[in-house]
């Protein structure tokens, strides 16, 4: 017999380095932080919080407590670099597609191609 805790599986983690064909949009937390909140409202997410701090000079960094886990995202507009990652939990329901338009809308609202990205299964 296969127990509950045997088949339970948390979320999707989505874990990407990417490069920005604008960095300007790298320099400060205020696009991203918009779009993520409006973005999270339209898929029914649930926000608990956030911390963002933009540094001197550019670059931010931020993360979004979510009731389904988080979303978070540092960036080095000198480089034109940035990491973010995605994680949603399935406690009460599949959220993969869910994580997998944040991950495709961060890329897009970004204008940045993916050089790797993780996905794991939890």
């Amino acid at each position: 017999m296969v127990s509950a805790a045997e088949t339970y599986a948390p979320g999707l983690h989505i874990l990407c380095d990417a490069r920005c064909a604008g960095p300007e949009l790298l320099h400060t937390c205020t696009g991203i932080r918009a779009h993520w909140e409006q973005l999270i409202a339209q898929l029914g997410l649930h926000s608990v919080g956030s911390v963002w701090h933009n540094f001197p000079g550019g670059g931010f960094t931020g993360v979004i407590c979510l009731t389904e886990s988080h979303i978070s995202i540092h960036t080095w507009p000198e480089h034109g670099y940035f990491t973010f990652d995605i994680f949603l939990s399935n406690y009460r329901q599949v959220n993969d597609g869910k994580a997998e338009e944040l991950y495709l809308s961060t890329l897009s609202f970004l204008h940045a191609e993916a050089e790797q990205t993780n996905r794991v299964k939890r």
